[in-house]
């Protein structure tokens, strides 16, 4: 399943996303994965969770964080969520590719049986309507 946490900037999203990463490292008999871009979230997630700074593997853009997000799926098969933070900065795109980008996550979440939370900066009202037939919204 993918999820996604919508909102403008300062209305406690990544505040959400360390909560939802806490508690599924607390749910999870396998691993969960954050990644961001930098390395703000060090002291915020624990430390059973693998913490990814986008910026050490020059990712950038949905093609490159759909392939990146697939390898983590297919080099550890114990994955159970994925949650990405500041999505709009790893991908400068920003809404323009948002919704085949989550189409395509929504099939890999499936197939390889793994939650997907991506944290998106934005109105509510600007994401397409053809992403609420894809994804959960919280």
């Amino acid at each position: 399943m993918v999820t996604l946490l919508i909102g403008k900037k300062g209305t406690g999203k990544t505040k959400k996303l360390i909560s939802l990463a806490n508690e599924a490292v607390a749910a999870s008999s396998g691993n969960v994965v954050v990644i961001e871009k930098g390395s703000k979230l060090t002291y915020d997630v624990t430390h059973k969770a693998r913490l990814i700074d986008t910026e050490q593997y020059l990712v950038n853009g949905y093609d490159m964080l759909f392939g990146f997000i697939s390898g983590i799926c297919a080099g550890n098969y114990d994955v159970t969520d994925i949650l990405v933070d500041s999505t709009f900065k790893i991908c400068p795109e920003g809404i323009d590719g948002i919704e085949s980008f989550t189409k395509k996550l929504q099939e890999l979440s499936e197939t390889s049986s793994t939650n997907i939370v991506l944290l998106i900066s934005a109105d509510e009202a600007d994401i397409p309507d053809s992403i609420n037939a894809v994804c959960q919204k919280v």
